[in-house]
């Protein structure tokens, strides 16, 4: 079997492994990046990039460059009921030079963060490489297993191996390690609407007797969701395509004159939500972040923030000892206790969400008025800010140490 070998070994080109991957290259630190496909061109991926973000890319020095990719930037969120609108955030009323979030097709954002680690000679990916699990020595992480498109077996020893894999971790199963559940009561219908000249732009939440529909802005097209019961698509879709695209035009009639092109159910994706996080992030030799680490509901988009902020945590406590060859456990609990709270307390405002209002609003129990929220953010405009804050910066932001600038 080929066995390489390197200093820190990272499964999954994602947002997180590909940020992580580029910062410790960036500080010298050899690193190899693992991922199953040759590309980054799927259908379905989270797209937000969030201020955060944006300051992180300014830090960087990389802020000029970004801002030349085609994006769309949003600059409030908007719910609209049967009452009529209201905003539920307000990104203008951020602090900053960032004072919105902006969409971005996540290919490109994941072509744009490689080809930028690309720069650095510590710096490798393997494409076409399926991590399979870890592989251990007197009790430790030494490395990873991967396999090509031939079929092939390969190892990759490394001082650090860190799974950003995702939330089916290979890495974390062969580990051993099982994330808690917390579970969800809601899945979403995710799917393509063509945008027309003269369209309502922006990203718009719609309420109305027990259905929940969004509509976010992209530079060609409408990304739609609508939520359901978890477990309820074989239901849905046993009414039949017909129902479904009326339901639609009920929600938002502009959409009359497109809805035909959802054409089968194929053209409809079923994202089954969940939010689990492990309890311990690490083993000796191994380190989970992002979904791997904690899968986060897509309430508030914060799912990318939050991964990419594992990453540059992760890279300011780990590079100066991964470079000198001093790296301990307790630099891999150091990551875990930096990112915990933020991400505990985050789920925990989006399982307050999910359980109070959207489940229930969603299986069409209680009130099918303008929620309380809602109409209290109106009168007081500057909370709007609250929320905004929440979705665009989250609740502990990450910068790089000087050294990773």
């Amino acid at each position: 079997m080929d066995v390489r070998h390197t200093t820190c070994a990272i499964a999954g080109a994602g947002p997180a492994g590909l940020m992580l991957g580029m910062l410790l290259a960036r500080a010298g630190v050899d690193t190899v990046v693992l991922e199953k496909h040759g590309d980054f061109l799927r259908d379905f991926r989270g797209d937000t990039v969030h201020a955060s973000t944006l300051r992180l890319m300014g830090e960087l020095g990389l802020q000029e460059k970004f801002s030349k990719l085609a994006h769309q930037r949003i600059h409030c969120l908007q719910v609209v009921t049967d009452d009529g609108p209201y905003t539920l955030a307000d990104f203008r009323r951020l602090p900053g030079e960032f004072p919105y979030i902006t969409f971005l097709p996540q290919w490109d954002f994941l072509t744009f963060l490689l080809d930028e680690a690309s720069h650095f000679p510590h710096f490798q990916l393997l494409r076409h490489s399926e991590v399979t699990g870890v592989t251990t020595a007197e009790g430790r992480v030494n490395g990873l297993r991967y396999r090509d498109t031939e079929g092939r077996e390969h190892e990759l020893r490394a001082e650090l191996t860190v799974a950003a894999d995702g939330r089916r971790s290979a890495l974390r199963e062969s580990a051993g390690m099982e994330p808690r559940v917390f579970g969800s009561g809601i899945d979403i219908l995710w799917f393509k609407l063509p945008k027309r000249d003269g369209d309502p732009g922006g990203m718009v939440g719609r309420l109305s007797k027990g259905q929940l529909f969004v509509r976010i802005e992209r530079q060609t097209h409408w990304q739609a969701a609508i939520a359901v019961r978890k477990g309820g698509y074989d239901e849905i879709r046993a009414q039949g395509l017909d129902r479904f695209r009326e339901t639609l035009v009920t929600l938002t009639p502009f959409l009359a004159d497109r809805v035909h092109t959802v054409a089968s159910w194929d053209d409809v994706k079923v994202l089954d939500i969940q939010i689990d996080r492990l309890r311990r992030w690490w083993r000796p030799g191994l380190l989970c972040i992002g979904d791997a680490a904690h899968t986060m509901s897509p309430i508030m988009g914060v799912g990318i923030n939050l991964a990419i902020q594992d990453a540059v945590a992760a890279a300011n406590i780990l590079a100066e000892p991964l470079r000198s060859g001093t790296l301990t456990e307790e630099h891999l609990g150091r990551v875990e206790r930096r990112r915990m709270r933020p991400t505990a307390q985050t789920q925990r405002i989006q399982r307050f969400l999910q359980t109070r209002f959207l489940e229930p609003w969603v299986r069409g129990e209680g009130r099918s008025t303008t929620p309380v929220v809602l109409r209290l953010l109106k009168r007081l405009p500057v909370l709007q800010a609250g929320p905004a804050r929440a979705m665009a910066i989250g609740l502990r932001p990450e910068s790089p140490v000087p050294s990773l600038r």
